[in-house]
């Protein structure tokens, strides 16, 4: 049924995460609704979802970055997008 992608373990553990960063935002915004709008250092106003975009979307740029210039292991760059995606909670 789902033969059409290569569902290795990496690979779930990377939907798995995804969906319960999502589902943790899903849970906060019950809790605590409007999204918590803040101004960050770049100037942009942001949500914790727009946060959350921003992190993924650098995560997958380290990721393909490290891939390119050095390859494997990839434990570097994961350590490298847990710090980027903190601080993007943090800062941005």
């Amino acid at each position: 049924m789902l033969s059409w992608m290569a569902w290795t373990l990496p690979t779930a553990l990377v939907f798995v995460g995804i969906f319960s960063a999502m589902a943790v935002l899903i849970v906060l915004e019950i809790k605590y609704p409007g999204g918590q709008e803040r101004k960050g250092v770049l100037g942009l106003t942001t949500t914790r979802g727009d946060r959350l975009f921003i992190s993924l979307l650098g995560s997958s740029y380290i990721f393909l970055a490290w891939l390119g210039f050095v390859g494997t292991p990839l434990w570097w760059p994961l350590a490298i997008s847990i710090v980027a995606s903190i601080l993007c909670f943090w800062k941005v």
